[in-house]
């Protein structure tokens, strides 16, 4: 990695992970790549569009404790609004992208650190 990609603590700080509960998902109309997933926080239940269809059916989410960029500014797709980001890996196209887990269940709200 060259020096221009590294960011400073303080630069990662503002990043807020935090442990999410998906408690459901569904197909979003009109669209190939997104899911709905609605996500347990702990204290809130949040709406994120997860570009993830290619390779998931909405029902793979169902259960599964996921890392989500919480302070994401919410951004409109599909006529939804998402409020978040759902971290899988690789992110190279073709590839199918792994959601990124907690070994055990956490509490739902638990910050990433």
């Amino acid at each position: 990695m060259s020096g221009d990609n590294y960011i400073s603590i303080d630069d990662f700080a503002k990043v807020d992970l935090r442990v999410g509960k998906v408690i459901s998902a569904e197909p979003v109309p009109g669209s190939r790549k997104l899911v709905k997933v609605v996500v347990d926080l702990g204290g809130e239940k949040r709406t994120v569009l997860a570009g993830l269809a290619k390779w998931y059916k909405p029902e793979d989410f169902i259960g599964k404790y996921v890392i989500v960029v919480a302070n994401l500014k919410p951004k409109r797709m599909a006529g939804m609004v998402s409020e978040g980001m759902i971290l899988a890996a690789p992110c190279s196209g073709e590839t199918k992208p792994v959601l990124l887990t907690v070994a055990e269940p956490v509490e739902p709200g638990s910050k990433v650190c």
